[in-house]
């Protein structure tokens, strides 16, 4: 039994976020040379892919789900 409902933007949006420190750690470690400007459409594209994969869970699931609970 689940705790909580499952909810595929916010795992899209921890993803981005999480790649992002990633990127950061990789600069700081001096594995790499990251620019400071990359977090940009890290971050951007991440929010915009999260709210579109919500918008699509939330259409498939419908307004009736939130009834039912």
């Amino acid at each position: 039994m689940l705790r909580h409902e499952f909810q595929p933007g916010r795992l899209v949006a921890g993803l981005f976020l999480t790649a992002t420190g990633v990127v950061f750690a990789g600069d700081a470690g001096g594995l790499w040379e990251t620019p400071w400007f990359a977090v940009v459409p890290l971050i951007v594209g991440g929010l915009f892919l999260a709210g579109a994969t919500a918008a699509v869970a939330r259409g498939i699931r419908g307004r009736g789900h939130a009834e039912r609970v």
